[in-house]
C-alpha cells in the first residue's frame, strides 16, 4: 500500500462491521472476510436471542460490544504499524 492509512477508518470499520477494518488495511484480509461473515451470522443469532430470550440479551449485546471495541483498537494499531513500516521502508530506500 503506497498511501498512508488514517487509522480511524479501520477502527470504525471494525467497530461497526467486525473484520471490515482488516480488509481495509489489506494485511489480514482472509481473517477480515471470515470475521465479517461470522459477524453477519452472529447478528441474526443476536436478534434471535432478543426475541426468544430477552433476559439474556443485554449479556449477548455486551459481549459483542466489547469484541467490537477490541477489534476497533486492533484495527487502529495495525494501521499505525503499517504506516510506520511504510515510513521506515521509504527512509531506507
Amino acid at each position: 500500500m503506497n498511501q498512508k492509512i488514517n487509522p480511524w477508518i479501520p477502527a470504525l470499520l471494525n467497530f461497526f462491521l467486525l473484520g471490515a477494518g482488516y480488509i481495509y488495511n489489506r494485511k489480514r484480509t482472509s481473517f477480515g472476510v471470515s470475521l465479517t461473515l461470522v459477524a453477519l451470522f452472529a447478528t441474526f443469532v443476536e436478534f434471535s436471542i432478543w426475541q426468544n430470550a430477552p433476559k439474556i440479551f443485554p449479556l449477548a449485546f455486551a459481549d459483542f460490544f466489547l469484541l467490537a471495541l477490541v477489534l476497533a483498537a486492533d484495527g487502529f494499531i495495525e494501521a499505525r504499524e503499517l504506516n510506520k513500516s511504510q515510513l521506515d521502508s521509504s527512509h531506507n530506500s
